[in-house]
């Protein structure tokens, strides 16, 4: 017998027939013997109904306020599980995120987990009841609701497997698992079975969107084994049939790489002529972080006459406006001779722990996007990941190649 944490998405509990079809898979899981928390999100697209609420009223909303409103979507939700699991005969009850608690940070909108005291909720689950918990929600000290931000409940979920001690954290979206790479672009991608938390950290860092980042985070740091699995197959989180993020083993490093990410959000910044003195490039990255501009890969030319060098960065999309106005205000200060912006990138990273211990990845990672004429405009490196910035029409035929050339290729 284990205690599991199941965790719903939106897609999942998209309508109440949907809710229903989950219930079924919590009630499958307690009539093996085991005892089960469930965590869920809201419906299928109540989320941005309720900002839109919001927003129609002012187009600033109080944080708080804002936040008081759409959380409201999960209550909806976990009330509705209980009843459909109260139907197929089990003791079933509804807790929210200040009821648990989940205790948060005071940041609206995207706060962090400070703690759970679950002792209340293990008690019942103790006693034979399915405690079904609303996803994405806290509380503060002073309690006020909080929202941890999109994918949320995903987070909400590992932190409640970690508070529980449970044995697994199954989230139930709408694929079937991690794949090597997207199988919407390449068809020969393959399921993985198992993968290791730094491996899937890096990747949905990278743009895997099957697992929030926090979470994957959250799963590392107390060794929460995650299964991600889909609500829509006949299987349950028992059987094993989704993909299991997991502490390394041997096995996993057999191989090279062990997936292909890529991330569409990356914007190029060229500075051009800045002069080769110390304390330039000091200069430009933290009037950026000043203004909470992230930076990701950078490149700096070597001088070849020892006056003048250029660099070369990437920020994400939304911040690529702001990083511009913020750069021409302090253009003087730092001397540089013009900005010059590409919008047309994406990123390409190999993933794999086998990297470690495998020479050559990079070289055959160069050849490969060499035989197809792609040309790299920067590089950057891990001890698990290689990334390389292309340009964006190139996408489809670099994951494809490089999938193959790495013997990712599903037989």
């Amino acid at each position: 017998m284990a205690l599991l944490v199941l965790k719903f998405g939106g897609t999942s509990v998209g309508d109440v027939e949907r809710i229903k079809n989950a219930a079924s898979k919590v009630a499958a899981e307690v009539k093996l013997g085991h005892k089960v928390a469930v965590v869920v999100s809201a419906m299928a697209g109540v989320t941005d109904q309720l900002i839109n609420y919001c927003r129609s009223v002012t187009p600033h909303p109080n944080p708080r306020e804002h936040d008081a409103v759409v959380s409201t979507g999960e209550n909806i939700t976990a009330g509705l599980m209980a009843l459909a699991l109260q139907q197929r005969g089990l003791n079933a009850r509804s807790w929210q995120g200040w009821q648990v608690p989940l205790r948060t940070d005071s940041t609206h909108n995207k706060a962090r987990i400070i703690d759970i005291n679950a002792a209340s909720l293990l008690h019942h689950i103790n006693q034979g009841e399915v405690a079904v918990m609303a996803g994405f929600q806290g509380v503060t000290d002073d309690n006020s609701v909080t929202t941890l931000g999109r994918g949320g409940s995903d987070t909400s979920a590992v932190a409640l497997a970690a508070a529980l001690k449970a044995d697994r954290c199954d989230i139930y979206t709408d694929v079937d698992g991690v794949y090597t790479t997207d199988p919407r672009i390449v068809s020969n991608a393959s399921k993985l079975d198992r993968v290791s938390y730094p491996e899937m950290l890096m990747m949905a860092s990278l743009g895997a969107k099957v697992l929030q980042t926090r979470s994957v985070e959250m799963a590392l740091r107390y060794h929460v084994p995650v299964q991600v699995l889909s609500t829509f197959g006949n299987a349950i989180g028992s059987e094993l049939p989704g993909t299991l993020v997991t502490d390394e083993d041997e096995n996993m490093e057999q191989k090279s790489v062990t997936g292909v990410a890529y991330s569409r959000n990356e914007d190029k910044v060229t500075l051009t002529g800045i002069p080769d003195t110390p304390g330039k490039a000091a200069a430009i990255f933290s009037t950026l972080a000043r203004t909470g501009i992230g930076v990701d890969m950078i490149v700096q030319t070597a001088s070849h006459d020892g006056k003048c060098t250029d660099i070369t960065f990437t920020v994400a999309k939304l911040d690529l406006d702001r990083a511009r106005q913020t750069l021409e205000s302090e253009r003087a200060k730092i001397g540089f001779a013009d900005i010059l912006t590409d919008k047309n990138m994406v990123k390409l990273s190999l993933v794999g722990i086998g990297m470690r211990s495998h020479p050559g990845v990079a070289s055959l990672m160069f050849e490969t996007l060499a035989a197809k004429n792609i040309n790299i405009q920067a590089i950057e490196t891990s001890e698990i990941s290689i990334g390389v910035l292309i340009d964006e029409s190139y996408t489809e035929l670099a994951l494809r190649a490089l999938h193959t050339a790495y013997g990712l290729d599903a037989e």
